[in-house]
């Protein structure tokens, strides 16, 4: 078992859940609205893992896990929290063995193509939104990913 604080991660959640709530009150448009909605639901998916993460470790620590399943299990939700990564606006998946490419977990579209002057593969590339595009909520995507550790990705995907 990690020794790794998860109470003290399931506040600082609470916390910014708190903070992006308050903060999606002051929202004029409908494209904040819905990154501020985003957040809110990894955040309230990352507080239920924490949560769940916490009842594991009562159990292992109760002695209620004599074949080791439960600590097997704690160790596979801490591993997968601990490589979060929050996506907000578009997600960009690349096979480089099949020179595939997909967005949002959409269909797979694929980046070769042949013509008389040989093969050219071109893949989509992701654009970070800049702080003025994301107004308050820049700061606050900066503070969880310093507090928490858990990352979050504000990109667009753009076609050249």
């Amino acid at each position: 078992m990690s020794d790794f604080n998860f109470l003290m991660l399931y506040a600082k959640l609470a916390g910014f859940k708190l903070l992006v709530s308050a903060n999606r009150l002051g929202c004029e448009d409908e494209f904040s609205k819905t990154l501020h909605d985003r957040l809110l639901a990894d955040l309230d998916g990352t507080i239920d893992s924490t949560r769940h993460i916490m009842a594991l470790q009562r159990q292992v620590l109760s002695g209620d896990d004599p074949d080791g399943m439960i600590s097997c299990q704690l160790q596979g939700e801490e591993e997968i929290l601990a490589r979060r990564t929050t996506v907000l606006l578009d997600e960009l998946e690349i096979d480089y063995d099949t020179c595939e490419y997909r967005v949002n977990g959409g269909e797979w579209h694929y980046a070769q193509s042949a013509d008389c002057d040989g093969i050219e593969i071109r893949y989509p590339s992701t654009i970070r939104l800049s702080d003025d595009e994301l107004g308050p909520l820049a700061a606050i995507i900066r503070d969880i990913a310093q507090e928490t550790g858990i990352a979050v990705s504000v990109a667009r995907v753009v076609y050249d």
